[in-house]
């Protein structure tokens, strides 16, 4: 469902929110909420970002993707580990079943109709557990050190190696130096997802679900830097162009 404009159809873009407690004013309240950096990537693509709070209801989902046309999974909080059958690690996160099951629903609704879709961090995690797969929750007893999440708060950086045939490749090369803000990354892939993507420590960086229209997740974060190139192709798609 498509604004049109003088400039042309302009595609609407829902962006999923975190729901965490926030404060403004004189209020300390649980809020939906997103980094703005998600919101002036979707409008420099030239898409109308929507913002989609993680509901208690599921109805709604495939009217929610109907009337979109496409979506970005933002980053946020570990997955409850029981989704994937797996017990919590130390150090994973709280659990927030009202977000992982609003999002895993709405990416399953988004893959039944082939809608173009771009995960994020998390998000990516969620297109990973929704398609069967696993991860790994804590990568330093993995990979031995902190490279993915250098400092508590603030994004690091590294260099990712990309499959050039992929979608992927397509958009920003063989090579791309990225934001990345992470502890936990995919394990054993889920069906139809292939990996594109990958750190020098072998840590799967993207994937991209097979058949799909435009259906790609990556671990880093590209709203956090100045490559405006996977929010470019994902409006462009949605756009039909």
């Amino acid at each position: 469902m498509q604004e049109e404009t003088r400039g042309g159809a302009v595609p609407l873009i829902g962006v999923t929110t975190y729901l965490e407690p926030a404060r403004w004013g004189s209020w300390v309240r649980e809020a939906a909420l997103l980094p703005a950096p998600y919101v002036r990537m979707v409008e420099r693509a030239g898409g109308a970002p929507v913002l989609l709070p993680p509901t208690g209801g599921l109805r709604g989902v495939d009217r929610v993707v109907a009337g979109l046309d496409g979506i970005v999974f933002a980053g946020g909080g570990d997955l409850d580990p029981q989704l994937y059958g797996a017990a919590r690690h130390a150090e994973t996160g709280p659990p927030q079943p009202q977000r992982d099951r609003f999002e895993i629903a709405l990416l399953r609704a988004a893959v039944a109709a082939d809608l173009p879709f771009l995960a994020i961090c998390r998000g990516m995690q969620v297109l990973n557990v929704a398609r069967g797969g696993d991860l790994i929750q804590h990568l330093p007893d993995v990979v031995g050190h902190q490279g993915h999440r250098p400092t508590e708060g603030k994004m690091g950086a590294h260099r990712v190696r990309i499959g050039g045939a992929s979608l992927l490749g397509k958009i920003v090369g063989e090579v791309a130096d990225v934001p990345t803000y992470h502890h936990q990354a995919v394990g054993k892939l889920g069906k139809g997802l292939a990996a594109v993507a990958w750190a020098d420590d072998q840590v799967v960086e993207a994937v991209e679900l097979q058949g799909h229209r435009f259906g790609l997740g990556v671990q880093w974060h590209p709203e956090e830097g100045d490559d405006r190139r996977l929010f470019d192709a994902l409006v462009a798609e949605s756009a039909g162009r």
